[in-house]
């Protein structure tokens, strides 16, 4: 159990959360736009029977979400590709099997053709079930390969009905394939239970979740995630560390996604030239409850398995991501043709699971992996563990000596004159 957080540790995050955006070289690298494809959007929207409620504004809920959805097809910037899909439209029966399938794609993902969209959101009516677990499977295969970025925007005015499929479950199974899709979620009731599942499923895939409960709040944060959808994003490439560093992949610069159980560690290796300097980061988030008291450990070590340099970070239960870095810079060489060195980084964490909590796919972590040109002078900053940092921590320990000294000279000289006095 890691238990305390060195100062190298703060240090090396701060930098390497600085260096994390410095461009990479021309070529395309891990996790670089590309400026492929489009981006693509997907809204599921939950057409279930209470969805005939009249709460929002005087109107009913579905009132409510057709009037965003004209709205937002309206606004969509004409190089995001939109498709609509929905959950509990068409079956008014009572047969939970076949109430659980009722999900269908009303819009394909595509260029957008404002009046179809808004022709077949109209023919729309409150129906049946709500089977968001299904729904979100169907959802991540309705988006075709190579696109810029893909996002669900889930909107719903309750819980699953579709158990046990649960909804959490399908996100985390989705987020492990690696496939660089979100979910925002939208709660048009502001239920307690409701919350914590959409919550659940927006941090499972690194999206977000909002509570609205007027007409114009709704449009307004759909339009939002619409728009977000076609900014340029970082995509990061999934891979998958291995247990040992002789059999880890080598990893260029770039931004990366894996899955890491409980307690495991993951190994990955990172060639680094005479003459450059390596900077990493790492988050692993608790996408499910844990218990408090945990840790990260990032270590770079030889392939001898000599360690290097060193980053960790601790937590207490107050926050569900951990972070931590480190730097390595190689010195230059005296031979024109000096090999590359293969560094080998071990990511290691302590969460534990809380009881009854399902410990598979494993966690969400990310790593950052920056390979650049070293400082002029370079030095092995995993000096006493401390890194460049030493030089301040000798001038600190000087500094209270002499001021330990002097307040020591003062006191007896004070004391002194008391008793002559």
């Amino acid at each position: 159990m890691i238990t305390r957080t060195r100062l190298a540790a703060g240090v090396c995050t701060l930098l390497a959360a600085l260096t994390a955006g410095i461009a990479f070289p021309v070529a395309a690298v891990a996790g670089e736009p590309t400026g492929g494809s489009a981006p693509q959007v997907d809204l599921v929207l939950d057409v279930s029977g209470s969805m005939r409620t009249s709460d929002i504004d005087g109107g009913s809920r579905m009132a409510a979400a057709k009037q965003a959805f004209n709205e937002v097809l309206d606004a969509t910037p004409e190089e995001v590709q939109l498709g609509i899909r929905t959950l509990g439209a068409n079956y008014p029966g009572d047969d939970r099997k076949t109430g659980c399938k009722d999900t269908a794609q009303l819009y394909p993902v595509s260029t957008l053709d404002r009046t179809e969209a808004k022709t077949a959101v109209a023919t729309l009516s409150p129906t049946g079930w709500t089977p968001i677990g299904p729904a979100l499977l169907k959802a991540a295969d309705d988006f075709t390969d190579g696109a810029a970025s893909k996002r669900i925007v889930l909107i719903t005015d309750g819980e699953d009905t579709c158990a046990p499929l649960d909804p959490c479950e399908v996100a985390r199974e989705i987020a492990a394939k690696g496939v660089g899709l979100t979910i925002d979620t939208l709660g048009l009731v502001p239920n307690t239970k409701l919350s914590k599942q959409l919550s659940c499923i927006a941090e499972a895939t690194g999206g977000t979740y909002t509570s609205v409960e007027h007409a114009d709040e709704l449009t307004d944060k759909v339009n939002q995630l619409v728009d977000r959808a076609a900014d340029p994003v970082v995509t990061p490439v999934a891979t998958e560390g291995a247990d040992a560093c002789a059999t880890a992949p080598t990893l260029k610069s770039g931004l990366y996604t894996d899955r890491e159980e409980f307690g495991q560690e993951r190994w990955y290796r990172v060639d680094v030239d005479p003459g450059q300097e390596l900077r990493t980061s790492v988050s692993v988030a608790a996408d499910r409850t844990v218990n408090p008291s945990y840790g990260v450990l990032l270590r770079a070590v030889t392939v001898h398995g000599r360690e290097i340099v060193r980053g960790e970070a601790a937590g207490n239960g107050r926050t569900d991501v951990l972070s931590t870095g480190l730097r390595y810079p190689k010195a230059e060489s005296d031979e024109d043709d000096a090999p590359a060195e293969t560094v080998c980084l071990q990511v290691t964490n302590s969460f534990s699971a809380a009881s009854g909590v399902k410990t598979t796919p494993g966690l969400p972590l990310e790593l950052t992996v920056d390979v650049v040109d070293a400082p002029s002078k370079a030095s092995d900053v995993a000096s006493f563990g401390l890194g460049r940092g030493w030089w301040l921590l000798g001038v600190l320990v000087l500094a209270g000596f002499l001021a330990g000294v002097l307040w020591g000279w003062l006191s007896r000289w004070r004391i002194a004159v008391w008793r002559t006095n």
